[in-house]
């Protein structure tokens, strides 16, 4: 199958996921700030959202001028991530959120994927930036929505959550 053709079902099937996730997203939230949740780099959330409309955006669009057949391999490991992806969710369970929101008396979570890795959901978004635009010859969807991803987690998000949870327990202990 060509990559032209493969690449709309694609950014739609990964659209909606991402709109399903976040209304889950928005029900813990609600639950979160229900049970005193407090919240933590608000000010970057909108760069989250650009990047991934972006991003994909820019699959869409490169992936329909590739002349090239789909990357069986690259789309299978995009396949591979999303157990994992729902691994970490499960695991997290009204926990989970796409807003860093701590919740008094909520314990962190160490079972799961989180036994293997402090931050798994960041590795199957990783996967996934890089493998989704691969898979249909979009691979500078791919190299730009990975690096600006690395950027934002190393630089503002994974330092925001360490400071949230280095102030939670700071306060509690």
């Amino acid at each position: 199958m060509k990559a032209s053709r493969f690449a709309l079902p694609l950014v739609l099937g990964l659209s909606v996921q991402r709109l399903l996730e976040l209304r889950v997203a928005r029900q813990h939230e609600m639950w979160a700030r229900e049970n005193g949740a407090t919240e933590y780099g608000r000010e970057h959330y909108p760069l989250f959202m650009l990047l991934h409309g972006g991003w994909l955006l820019a699959t869409l669009l490169e992936g329909r001028r590739s002349n090239g057949k789909v990357n069986w391999w690259w789309f299978g490991l995009l396949l591979l991530a999303q157990p994992l992806r729902y691994w970490v969710i499960s695991t997290l369970g009204k926990q989970w959120n796409t807003r860093i929101l701590i919740v008094p008396g909520a314990s962190r979570i160490v079972s799961g994927p989180f036994q293997y890795l402090k931050h798994p959901n960041y590795a199957v978004v990783a996967l996934e930036m890089a493998s989704a635009p691969l898979s249909v010859g979009a691979w500078r969807s791919a190299l730009i929505g990975s690096l600006l991803n690395a950027a934002l987690l190393r630089l503002i998000r994974i330092p925001a959550e360490e400071r949230a949870l280095a102030e939670y327990r700071a306060a509690n202990d």
